[in-house]
């Protein structure tokens, strides 16, 4: 199982329009980044990922997963270059994680969220994962 970071300014899609979106989930559409694309398109039904608020907020508030697999994005008019997956709401971060202390974090300091700070959706490897969700209080975090 693979993890993921998704960025979203909270003023354009928030974690609580995510987590309003219900069980069915909802398109994570918008992504025109070759990269994040390419992303999505390796992601599995059960994937899970952070949730970040960017501009406003800088932090990890949630986690989600994904629900459908790598789709036409209905954001793109037709353009067949662009992507979208589906994700749900998993559960809040107990203790949001905050990009300064993502940054503080020696164990941290490869982190895509550090090194590829504008990429919209990011790998996570398994030990930033377990260190994230340890820094945001989920001692049983969902894998």
């Amino acid at each position: 199982m693979a993890h993921w970071l998704y960025k979203s300014e909270p003023s354009s899609w928030s974690w609580q329009q995510q987590k309003d979106a219900g069980e069915k989930g909802t398109e994570w559409t918008g992504v025109r980044n070759y990269l994040a694309r390419n992303n999505m398109r390796a992601m599995k039904i059960g994937d899970k990922g952070f949730f970040y608020h960017s501009n406003d907020g800088l932090e990890i508030v949630g986690i989600v997963e994904v629900c459908a697999l790598s789709h036409p994005d209905s954001s793109a008019k037709g353009d067949p270059k662009w992507d979208c997956v589906d994700i749900r709401a998993v559960r809040d971060m107990p203790q949001p994680v905050t990009l300064k202390d993502v940054k503080a974090n020696p164990k941290l300091e490869k982190m895509a969220l550090v090194t590829s700070m504008r990429l919209s959706v990011q790998p996570v490897t398994g030990e930033e994962w377990a260190e994230v969700c340890r820094m945001g209080g989920l001692d049983n975090p969902p894998v």
